[in-house]
């Protein structure tokens, strides 16, 4: 079982690796999320045409169901992490004034339930972080996609920074990819800077 799960996945990665667009080369600053953020990688990654939300760019290194980083860059007030398939029937949750980065953890999970993206969800590990050098929280989750049952981990970064949002997640099969490019996540992390 466990091996045609991940034949599955891998089957999966490459064929979503192909709406890859651009390469980011390593050692170089790359302006991110509408200029949201910079980060200088220190390996190649590639940057996916594909968003699914206003505020939002994703990475990959094997294709976005065997490894992707999501930034999310600056949402303010008012706006959901992710674009909303129905405003009025199935709304997303959204940053709120007053929110707390002990508050990420929740909107990241609230949102995927609401998206339908997931049967299970839970938040790991919560703990203070420097996300940029700034204030910030370094949380861990698992959640599970209702297609295809496969366990996925993520890890993420987040802060507030005057009202708006700034997180960046690295999510992978919990089965051999999450450890495997988890250490590529932290130093990509290592290097962002807010632009604000």
């Amino acid at each position: 079982m466990r091996k045609s799960l991940l034949m599955f996945v891998v089957l999966a990665g490459f064929a979503s690796a192909a709406p890859a667009h651009k390469l980011i080369h390593s050692g170089l600053d790359e302006d991110v999320a509408k200029h949201a953020f910079s980060a200088a990688p220190t390996i190649d990654w590639n940057r996916l045409s594909d968003k699914e939300g206003k505020y939002q760019e994703i990475w990959t290194l094997d294709g976005d169901q065997l490894n992707k980083v999501t930034f999310f860059g600056g949402v303010p007030i008012g706006e959901p992490l992710f674009k909303e398939a129905d405003k009025k029937k199935e709304p997303l949750p959204k940053v709120s004034p007053g929110m707390l980065i002990t508050d990420i953890p929740v909107i990241l999970e609230h949102t995927y339930r609401a998206q339908g993206r997931t049967t299970r969800m839970t938040i790991g590990d919560e703990e203070p972080a420097q996300v940029a050098s700034r204030k910030g929280i370094r949380f861990t989750y698992t959640y599970v996609f209702g297609e295809d049952e496969i366990e996925r981990k993520g890890e993420a970064f987040g802060t507030f920074v005057d009202g708006r949002l700034y997180l960046v997640t690295y999510e992978a099969p919990t089965l051999y990819f999450f450890d495997k490019d988890l250490d590529h996540f932290h130093q990509l992390a290592g290097t962002l800077k807010l632009n604000s």
